[in-house]
């Protein structure tokens, strides 16, 4: 029997099921490419689909995985035929091998199945919005170093400082943000893989900082766009949308471009009511609950599908999503319901917990989030390189735990349940089939598209 429970149930029609018209063990005889044909918008407006692959990856994921039914499963679905699914979302597009928030990382996320592509939302010294993870990141995701705009960057490149004997003393440093120059400025530049290398003592060194597990294969081009432009290019590409309103350095820019937090958030719903997108397409997402409240209470139609991102993993009194007690959460699920919120995306290890014999299963933050009637959407699927601190514990100097912040689902260090990257489609099946999510982020979609489409999520 096929089992199904709407996906992104407050006002779409699409579903999310568990179990297909045939056994998601069968083998499918179509071919692994699903070539591009023509369809057409809620406007009547031609839209060409792109051909879809799931490329090498997840074969290479499934063949490391340990013997499992759940991995017998995978093997059985070689052959079956990509389709897009709105449960693998684009994170920033395809960033594990494509510079972030470019044409070109967009067009690989849709290649690979994603229904949903992320636009984060800064803006310009002329106000306009374009797509960046933040508003002082292009030092890092761009060459704006090596063009006559550096000289705009807030903070200026700083070479790294070495005592005599070699040792670092101050790392290499830079700040240029998008609010230091008008559109078109922004538009002139190219992306590049996000990072930095603080070892550098020229400013070429300090862009040429990608680390191993990730490439600069696909680094020729990396084109920018504005927020209007991403709108236009996902429609084309026949994906739904879910733009991220980033958070603001007030200090920077933000008055000289003569906005307002809530005329920021206007703007970002404008931008999708002027190009005639459904708000049944749109998941407006925000680290800012009031963010979320505004679109709730000013534009309903879009704010029914806000999603609240949960970073309480940080800050002057932090949850404990893996042992703590719902009840003292602050906001607690009941207390966001109650709000008006619908959808809450925290990162994946707030969702999972291992047991002392190694058992992945829903935490208690999912729990209770399931239970005041909260969708729930996670981030972020092949962000993180297992091999980096993934066992460690370490923490940032943002606070937040390394590669641990993705890989690992408990503090206890007995439980070694994900101990490869093959293991994450262990994490996967829990949260798909026992937590519920709605959604993923992926930085490669084409791993979350293949689990889909052989579990028969839509």
């Amino acid at each position: 029997m096929k089992h199904c429970m709407p996906l992104f149930v407050v006002v779409t029609a699409s579903l999310f099921c568990f179990g297909t018209s045939a056994s998601a063990g069968d083998v499918q005889t179509a071919p692994t490419t699903h070539y591009a044909h023509t369809t057409y918008d809620e406007n009547g407006r031609e839209i060409k689909r792109p051909a879809l692959s799931y490329g090498d990856r997840p074969a290479y994921l499934i063949d490391g995985m340990s013997q499992s039914p759940l991995k017998r499963t995978l093997q059985r679905c070689a052959n079956q035929r990509p389709r897009r699914t709105d449960f693998a979302i684009g994170h920033r597009g395809a960033p594990l091998q494509f510079p972030e928030h470019t044409e070109e990382s967009y067009r690989a996320a849709a290649r690979q199945g994603a229904g949903i592509l992320e636009c984060d939302v800064s803006f310009t010294r002329d106000a306009e919005l374009v797509c960046r993870h933040s508003q002082c990141d292009l030092h890092t995701t761009t060459n704006i170093l090596e063009t006559p705009l550096a000289a705009l960057c807030s903070e200026p490149f700083q070479p790294a400082v070495y005592d005599a004997a070699g040792g670092l003393i101050t790392p290499a440093s830079a700040k240029c943000c998008t609010s230091d120059l008008t559109v078109d400025q922004f538009k002139s530049l190219t992306g590049k893989m996000d990072a930095a290398n603080p070892r550098a003592t020229t400013d070429s060194e300090y862009l040429d900082g990608t680390p191993s597990w990730r490439t600069d294969l696909y680094t020729g081009r990396g084109t920018l766009l504005t927020h209007k432009e991403s709108i236009e290019l996902f429609r084309a590409l026949d994906a739904k949308f879910t733009p991220e309103l980033k958070g603001v350095d007030t200090a920077i820019g933000f008055a000289d471009s003569g906005l307002t937090q809530e005329t920021y958030a206007q703007r970002l719903i404008d931008d999708y009511r002027e190009a005639g997108v459904s708000p049944r397409r749109v998941w407006a997402q925000s680290f800012n609950l009031d963010d979320v409240l505004y679109w709730i209470n000013n534009t309903p139609d879009f704010g029914q599908q806000a999603v609240f991102l949960d970073s309480r993993y940080a800050g002057p009194t932090p949850i404990d999503p893996v042992n703590g007690d719902p009840k003292t959460f602050s906001p607690t699920m009941e207390e966001f319901a109650a709000m008006g919120v619908n959808i809450i995306a925290p990162p994946m290890y707030f969702l999972l917990r291992t047991t002392d014999k190694g058992r992945i299963v829903p935490s208690p933050y999912a729990r209770a989030a399931k239970r005041a009637g909260l969708d729930i959407i996670a981030w972020t699927f092949e962000r993180s390189d297992l091999t980096d601190g993934s066992r460690d514990g370490s923490l940032g100097a943002d606070g937040l735990p390394n590669a641990t912040f993705y890989y690992r689902f408990d503090r206890n260090p007995a439980a070694q349940s994900i101990n490869s990257d093959s293991d994450m489609y262990k994490a996967l099946d829990v949260l798909a089939k026992r937590v519920g999510i709605i959604g993923i982020f992926s930085d490669w979609p084409a791993t979350v598209t293949y689990y889909a489409n052989c579990m028969g999520l839509r």
